[in-house]
């Protein structure tokens, strides 16, 4: 038994990635550093090289982290809602919480768009991305049906599309809500009923 798969150093391995989650969702990939994760964890910078062979294997985990703590809270917030009367204003909120996160300030979801886009720099990255975007499509076709939407795959993507499309133009035009542009169309598109 190595030292890494002791309950000790489980809890070591556990606050590192933690600690780069918390350094990504703050300030994107470049945050996370050897020396920035070890000081955030409270642990030598050694430990960073002696739980993860390298600087990319902490990034995916803390991406991981990340992305599944997301789609849990996500999952939580849908399973205490109730299913009656629920309207397109709560689906919206639903939605784009789990497409943009909770945090509604603009340098937020600025933040996450340049993490989104900077995983195409990150081959590494790539299988994880599949993964996890796999999952967000599944978790955003249990809203839509529990709010009894359509949920085809086709509704979905269109949805992801205008949300992306909305926040991406916001933050084109230095728009200080891109949620709530994301918020307009999405209300839009979902009130139409169109795919």
């Amino acid at each position: 038994m190595t030292s890494a798969s002791t309950p000790k150093g489980e809890r070591r391995r556990n606050a590192l990635v933690e600690a780069a989650a918390e350094l990504l969702s703050e300030g994107g990939f470049d945050a996370i550093r050897h020396r920035a994760v070890a000081e955030r964890a409270g642990l030598p910078l050694a430990s960073t090289t002696y739980y993860f062979d390298s600087l990319d294997e902490l990034v995916s985990a803390a991406t991981e982290h990340h992305g599944r703590a997301e789609l849990a809270a996500g999952r939580a917030r849908l399973a205490d809602l109730p299913t009656a009367d629920r309207g397109v204003d709560t689906v919206v909120g639903l939605v784009l919480d789990q497409l943009l996160g909770e945090d509604p300030a603009y340098e937020a979801v600025l933040l996450r768009y340049e993490r989104l886009v900077g995983t195409g720099r990150r081959p590494y990255l790539r299988p994880l991305m599949r993964t996890l975007s796999g999952e967000l499509r599944e978790l955003l076709a249990e809203i839509l049906v529990k709010s009894g939407l359509d949920a085809g795959e086709r509704r979905i993507e269109r949805i992801i599309a205008v949300v992306d499309g909305a926040v991406v133009n916001a933050l084109i035009a230095v728009d200080p809500d891109p949620r709530g542009a994301a918020a307009r169309m999405l209300r839009d598109t979902l009130a139409s009923g169109t795919d």
